[in-house]
Formats: structure tokens, sequence, C-alpha cells
């Protein structure tokens, strides 16, 4: 029953991010890039952010008709970034960090079908590190615009690839779904402990 659970939980982060992918590279400073739609890779932004965030998050992923939820405990800084995924009673099945290094990912089982992590970075940092961080990563054309409570990433055709909903929470504006149209997933994201 346990390890049906963890495959399940597993099955969710590879519902949330790009599913289509099968490895992750890295430029030539060593960054790690992941996959904004296929044959089009991306840059992260460097790891640190200012302010800090720090959350307690439940993820809902719906993909192909799946729905599957994933608690998360994200936290960030001006010198890296954590994110762990942990069980419904608490126990952490991954955890991924990203600094000046590069990404280093642990995981409590070993699942051949999870993500490259920098997948699940991409979507965290596109939700919360500030346009000026990504704009000058993105592929020439494609923009990162934010319009109200919607934050938009366009290919060089104009189409949309991701959309970023908000809402203001404690006084900060704070991602509450993320859909991605090209590979077709949608994430709802809930804060805990308010």
């Amino acid at each position: 029953m346990m390890i049906r659970t963890f495959l399940k939980l597993a099955a969710l982060a590879a519902m949330l991010i790009l599913t289509g992918c099968s490895h992750s590279s890295q430029n030539e400073n060593g960054r790690p890039q992941a996959w904004l739609q296929p044959g089009t890779q991306v840059t992260l932004p460097a790891p640190g952010i200012t302010p800090a965030v720090t959350s307690q998050q439940l993820l809902t992923g719906s993909f192909n008709g799946k729905t599957q939820s994933l608690l998360v405990m994200l936290n960030a800084d001006d010198k890296k970034l954590t994110l762990a995924g942990l069980s419904s009673v608490g126990i952490r099945l991954f955890l991924v960090t990203y600094d000046e290094q590069g990404i280093h990912t642990e995981q409590s089982i070993v699942v051949p079908q999870l993500p490259p992590a920098s997948q699940v970075l991409a979507d965290v940092m596109l939700s919360h590190w500030p346009l000026s961080a990504w704009t000058p990563q993105l592929p020439k054309g494609w923009t990162l615009t934010d319009r109200g409570d919607k934050r938009e990433l366009r290919n060089a055709g104009g189409k949309l690839v991701t959309e970023i909903t908000y809402m203001q929470r404690k006084g900060k504006r704070e991602p509450i779904s993320i859909e991605q149209h090209v590979f077709n997933y949608h994430i709802t994201i809930q804060y805990l402990g308010d």
C-alpha cells in the first residue's frame, strides 16, 4: 500500500512538469536548462531571490484526465532554492536544491519516470522570480508579461505557452495556478498554515 502511494506521488511529480522531456542539460556556464516547448530550452535564472519565499503548499495537478496531489515545502532566499515533496503523513519523498553549484536532488525511493528537476524548478521560478530575472534568459522573440492577476509566457509566434494566476496573500502576490498550454497540464496551488 505504501509503495503504491509513493508511486502515485511520483506520477504526480511527473505530471506537474513538462512530461515530454527525458533529460535536462546545462548551458556553457553550468546553469541548468529546462524545456519551454518541444525544441525550445531556456537557461534558468540564478537561484537567489529577494525577498525570501517560504511556503507550504498542496499542489493538485491535472494531466491526461488524471488528478493527483502532493504536499511541498518551498524555501528560497538570496543564495538558493529548496523544494521538498512530502507524503500525506509528512515523509520526505524528494528534495531538490538549486544553488551556485547547480541542481542537487535526493529521492527517498528510486522512481525512474521522475522528470528532470530543472523542469520542476522552471515552473516554480516562472511563478515567483521577477520578470527582470527571466527577460534576459528567454529565447529571442519570447515574452513574459504581468497583466493584472496573470503572468503570461508567449513564444516568438505570440502563442500563449504558460499562464500563471495570482492572488494577494499576506500582502504579497502569490501564484495559485499554472496552466501549461503546450504540454497540457494544470497545477492548482493551495497554501497551508494560513
